[in-house]
């Protein structure tokens, strides 16, 4: 009787664990599909809100170009206006040595080139150094 009692035991729990694996299949059947779903738009949302703020950020690196450029474009007529003031100072009072004193302090501004300066025969001096 004992062994009846056991083999009844066994088989109730072959048939409790088929029960259980049963259930288990018949959920991820269900259940994986709607979790992919779930999945999915939860990617397609993160998409979205990044191709959104990429547009932001494109949108105020515009801006500020934009604002750059009106700065620049500030800073040229003032720069003219300063270069036509210089040449209402300068009409009338421009002398050769006036003209010979801006060619220097130009030279400044320009880096390592040759300079060719005339001598009393109007020849150039070569291969000088600085």
């Amino acid at each position: 009787m004992a062994v009846q009692n056991n083999n009844a035991s066994v088989i109730w729990g072959l048939v409790v664990l088929s029960l259980i694996a049963i259930a288990v299949i018949i959920a991820l059947m269900f259940g994986l599909p709607t979790y992919n779903v779930w999945q999915q738009e939860m990617s397609g949302r993160a998409e979205l809100a990044k191709a959104e703020q990429n547009r932001q950020i494109k949108i105020e690196e515009a801006k500020a170009n934009l604002e750059a450029e009106k700065l620049n474009a500030q800073a040229e007529i003032e720069r003219a206006r300063g270069a036509a003031e210089a040449i209402r100072i300068e009409n009338g009072s421009l002398t050769p040595t006036y003209i010979q004193y801006l060619w220097v302090r130009q030279q400044n501004n320009i880096p390592e080139k040759v300079i060719y300066i005339p001598t009393e025969a109007n020849l150039p001096i070569l291969e000088a150094k600085k």
